[in-house]
């Protein structure tokens, strides 16, 4: 196994030169960043091809485009997120300037998962080089190809100090929360999330944590029908239901549950086909821990549709039933093509089921209700969501993305991913000019008088 000391002491070393402090090395490592996957965007869509089975379009939208509109806006906007900013000071400290000076926070570690293999790697990536920080980054190992194209592509673009990518698998993992960070960024499961924060308190090291969670999507009875069954069953069903902020279980008002049920039915017939068992482009679940795992959410179920599998190609169709609070399907985050479906009369109803569990990483509302859709952002909390959509909201670069609660803590996109990655130093200069002789003692009644109009 390699030794990270040595990768640590090389990294530190390199911010120590204070390159990385520099606005246009940023934009110039950025910039690179982007020429090489612009020049390199097939041999990345192959490799999420062999490790999800993604089509090129799914890809491309939902990894490489989404990546490039980050670095896009990234390298537009440096230049202003970089500056020092002056604030009022007040009265007490007068007179005086406040000054607000952005810096990294030194070498971060970022951990990445399989599901977004290229995506959920190089957006908090491009965060933490816009900042200024080196960076170690370790790639899941369910998604070898991905991850092997990740790691030329670092050593292709960047100084061997300022970021370096360790592959390997759990032993690695490990062996890197041995050490110590200015800054951790996670992405993956709860469970593990806890590992990373436990390890990250012995160095009282801040975490970025971006978890998951089941995430509920509500359609009440006076939501577009069809529209949400399009939208849902994209939404559901993109990468066989591998995503973090895919509806884990839908909640129908009762008056159309049937109509809507019928919509997603015939929806999953014209996006995915027939029998999704034969179409070439429809994911495939990414190991078979998973794909036992899944396939016991549904066991005994009362299956609306879906349910059949191939073992050899590891593809479950979308399948949708009817659950029960007490299915294995509502205790955990299912993470694949399975939707569960609850039955609601009420909003009240709604609340009641959403807060009996952890706070979701994001929730989705059909409404055409103005009154229902405030109701719900008002009394649910969760990481982000959508109006009448699902899942879009991840790719709006000007909103924070993230979670609360057991699904997550801190945020990054756009602007965010460059705060979360930025330490902002408070400076007050005072003026040598002039010194209130107020502060200092002896103190009497006529100072505090004169405080307290202050």
């Amino acid at each position: 196994m390699v030794d990270f000391s040595v990768i640590l002491d090389e990294l530190n070393g390199f911010y120590a030169k204070g390159s990385t402090k520099d606005t246009e090395f940023r934009i110039g490592a950025l910039r690179r960043l982007e020429n090489f996957i612009k020049n390199n965007d097939k041999e990345i869509l192959e490799a999420l091809k062999t490790d999800l089975n993604k089509s090129a379009f799914e890809g491309y939208a939902a990894e490489v485009g989404v990546v490039l509109d980050e670095l896009k806006l990234a390298v537009k906007k440096l230049p202003r997120w970089n500056r020092v900013k002056s604030v009022g000071s007040s009265l007490k400290s007068f007179p005086s300037v406040g000054k607000i000076y952005p810096e990294p926070y030194g070498v971060a570690l970022i951990m990445s998962p399989w599901n977004y293999p290229f995506m959920l790697t190089i957006t908090p990536l491009i965060a933490a080089v816009a900042a200024g920080n080196c960076a170690i980054v370790k790639p899941s190992a369910y998604s070898p190809a991905t991850s092997s194209i990740i790691a030329k592509m670092c050593d292709e673009v960047f100084d061997p100090g300022h970021v370096r990518v360790v592959e390997g698998g759990r032993k690695e993992n490990e062996a890197l929360l041995d050490h110590k960070y200015d800054i951790i960024f996670f992405t993956g499961s709860p469970s593990v999330g806890r590992t990373v924060m436990q390890a990250a308190s012995q160095h009282l090291t801040p975490v970025i944590l971006e978890l998951g969670g089941k995430s509920p999507c509500v359609v009440d009875e006076t939501a577009n029908i069809k529209l949400a069954a399009k939208r849902i069953a994209w939404g559901k069903f993109l990468n066989s239901g591998q995503t973090c902020v895919a509806p884990d279980y839908l909640m129908v008002h009762k008056s159309v549950k049937n109509n809507l049920l019928e919509e997603l039915e015939k929806e999953v017939k014209v996006q995915y086909g027939e029998d999704p068992l034969q179409n070439d482009k429809f994911p495939k679940i990414i190991n078979e821990k998973h794909f036992s795992r899944i396939l016991g959410l549904i066991e005994g179920e009362n299956l609306i549709f879906g349910g059949k599998s191939n073992s050899e190609t590891r593809q479950i169709e979308p399948t949708i039933f009817e659950a029960r609070p007490e299915s294995p399907a509502m205790g955990e985050e299912i993470f694949g093509p399975v939707l569960p479906v609850l039955t609601f009369e009420s909003s009240d109803d709604v609340i009641k089921i959403v807060k009996s569990r952890p706070k979701p990483l994001a929730t989705y509302i059909f409404t055409n209700n103005k009154e229902n859709e405030q109701f719900y952002i008002q009394n649910l909390s969760f990481g982000g969501g959508c109006i009448n959509d699902v899942v879009m909201h991840l790719s709006v670069s000007n909103l924070p993305f993230g979670g609360v609660g057991e699904s997550g803590m801190g945020s990054y996109h756009g602007k965010a991913g460059f705060d979360t990655f930025t330490h902002y130093k408070s400076i007050l200069k005072k003026s040598l000019y002039f010194d209130n002789k107020l502060r200092y003692p002896p103190y009497d009644d006529t100072k505090i008088k004169v405080l307290k109009k202050l």
